[in-house]
């Protein structure tokens, strides 16, 4: 638990845009992208564990949308945070 609020607190100090910022859409699409990756290594261990891969969906969408968002809204931030985080880019 402990090591897991560190993960947290490191990725939204890399990706803030201030010392106060934790919800920005780049801190969000940093936090989603994690949970995904720690997801998607579950369910190669357990790929019988359908309430996981439902939940991996939800957080795709999620994060889908956002990068929507922020690619209509300020396309340089967009394309540091994909590049960072390594997510293809479906242009």
């Amino acid at each position: 638990m402990a090591t897991e609020l560190a993960n947290k607190q490191e990725i939204i100090s890399q990706f803030a845009r201030n010392d106060k910022d934790t919800g920005s859409s780049e801190v969000q699409i940093a936090l989603l992208t994690h949970r995904i990756t720690n997801l998607t290594e579950h369910l190669k261990k357990n790929p019988k564990d359908h309430s996981s891969r439902l939940g991996l969906l939800k957080l795709v969408s999620q994060r889908k949308s956002l990068l929507r968002y922020i690619k209509n809204t300020k396309y340089d931030v967009y394309m540091k945070t994909i590049k960072t985080l390594n997510i293809k880019d479906k242009a």
